[in-house]
């Protein structure tokens, strides 16, 4: 008996350096981009965006590592990582930020753990 077909990548997705691509990505793997990509992006893994590349547009994953150039909106549900040659311009909602010396960061920045309860407001008192 043969064993049903399941779609899994353990190789990462990588988009190269001079390649460009304006439109949306969604993977369930890692994905490198040490080129272009105007759109938005899902992925389940791990998104390392390399000194070179950028990326305009949105970004919903696990984890991120930024050494290139960002214009956007990103949504991290672990770890987000600033590299020192990194430019970050937009939002950001992470569960752990790291930001080395050198890195540039312009914009907003919202700290989220889903799994801490939430903290409830003092009452007042008359």
């Amino acid at each position: 008996m043969s064993k049903p077909f399941e779609v899994e990548n353990k190789l990462p997705n990588i988009i190269g350096s001079g390649t460009k691509i304006v439109g949306d990505i969604d993977t369930n793997g890692d994905l490198r981009v040490d080129g272009v990509i105007e759109g938005n992006i899902v992925s389940k893994g791990k998104l390392v965006l390399g000194q070179g590349g950028s990326i305009k547009g949105t970004i919903k994953c696990a984890n991120a590592e930024i050494s290139g150039s960002f214009d956007g909106k990103v949504e991290v549900s672990e770890l987000l990582s600033l590299k020192n040659t990194a430019t970050f311009k937009g939002e950001m909602t992470v569960a752990k930020l790291s930001i080395e010396p050198g890195a540039t960061f312009n914009g907003t920045c919202n700290m989220s753990d889903k799994g801490r309860a939430p903290i409830q407001p003092e009452p007042v008192k008359k």
